[in-house]
């Protein structure tokens, strides 16, 4: 008998922005999104909150966000992570800097993760699990804070995006980057117990990718026996995205292929079993 494979697809980015909420909602209605990430300090929030109560089947977690915006804290209160000057979040480059140097404040990652729990469950979401915005989540000094703020509030499911290098040498820059999230995470971790998570992870090295369409067919194909998270990030590029990332026409690209015969029809042969992280 094959072992079972089972598959979450994890829409990362909802509530950037009404064109990425309408995307990640056009995958899940296609039958190939199971779940999702919010962002609950970007221009998408209240649109993704109302979309969210109309689509209870669709499992949403926290996307959390230490990079981008105004974080949800006061700035005054989360100053380790934030530009003196603006009250926003520091760059992801400028954060990865105080990290190695020891100048973030681990309180204030606790309290900033706890305050965008909070946020989300005040507009009434029920998060089912806990990943990061960049994957700032695994760098040291931050995992062992975000750790403890998620398991405080009842989240004890989180993304352990650590996709195996040799897999994906086809793409050496992802490859390398993996390696380094590897080796921050080993750091981070010292030797305590993760929480839990999928079995595997894929999806880094599809991002942004051209030929999207046929390496997540490819991945499909590949997937190893028990859970895996597949991370996308399906959407439009509509204007509200300037000034908050970068990625935008990679998005439709990603969406086409999420809702494409070819992938329905992939998912739909019965040995893959679609699911969301409720049930892992």
């Amino acid at each position: 008998m094959t072992p079972k494979r089972r598959l979450v697809i994890n829409a990362d980015d909802f509530g950037l922005s009404a064109g990425v909420n309408r995307g990640v909602l056009e995958a899940h209605a296609a039958g190939t999104v199971s779940s999702t990430s919010l962002l609950v300090n970007a221009p998408g929030f209240a649109n993704a909150v109302r979309a969210a109560r109309d689509t209870p089947v669709l499992g949403v977690g926290l996307h959390l966000n230490l990079t981008t915006g105004r974080p949800v804290s006061p700035p005054d209160a989360v100053s380790s992570l934030c530009d003196r000057r603006t009250g926003r979040f520091c760059s992801l480059s400028r954060l990865i800097g105080r990290v190695l140097v020891g100048r973030v404040d681990g309180a204030e990652v606790a309290r900033e993760c706890a305050a965008q729990i909070e946020r989300a469950r005040g507009a009434g979401v029920r998060l089912t699990h806990l990943d990061g915005h960049q994957h700032t989540h695994v760098l040291p000094g931050i995992w062992g804070p975000v750790v403890e703020a998620a398991r405080e509030a009842g989240i004890d499911v989180m993304r352990l995006g650590l996709e195996p290098a040799v897999g994906i040498a086809w793409r050496p820059l992802a490859a390398v980057g993996q390696l380094l999230l590897t080796a921050s995470w080993r750091r981070a971790m010292r030797g305590a117990p993760p929480p839990r998570h999928a079995d595997h992870f894929r999806g880094f090295a599809l991002t942004g990718r051209r030929d999207f369409l046929e390496r997540l067919l490819a991945v499909l194909d590949r997937l190893e026996p028990g859970v895996t998270e597949l991370m996308v990030h399906p959407g439009y590029a509509d204007a509200s995205l300037e000034g908050w990332v970068s990625y935008g026409a990679g998005r439709e690209r990603e969406l086409e292929a999420l809702t494409s015969p070819a992938v329905r029809s992939r998912l739909g042969r019965g040995d893959i079993e679609l699911i969301g992280f409720g049930e892992i």
